[in-house]
């Protein structure tokens, strides 16, 4: 069984959403500009997962 988390192109998508945060590019859904780093990354997850890429489940929250 692999160690590893995310496929290499879901790090590869990923990444690239980072890029276009840090250059002030990345929209939400909504269309306002993205701040946050940690939304940053969950854009590109959500993204890789759209995409049907290897990355972990979703956590479920506790009531």
């Amino acid at each position: 069984m692999s160690k590893e988390k995310y496929s290499e192109k879901a790090q590869k998508k990923v990444g690239k959403v980072m890029h276009e945060f840090k250059e002030g590019k990345l929209k939400s859904s909504s269309g306002d500009k993205v701040t946050s780093k940690k939304q940053a990354v969950a854009i590109g997850i959500s993204e890789a997962r759209e995409e049907g890429l290897k990355v972990p489940k979703e956590k479920k929250k506790k009531d």
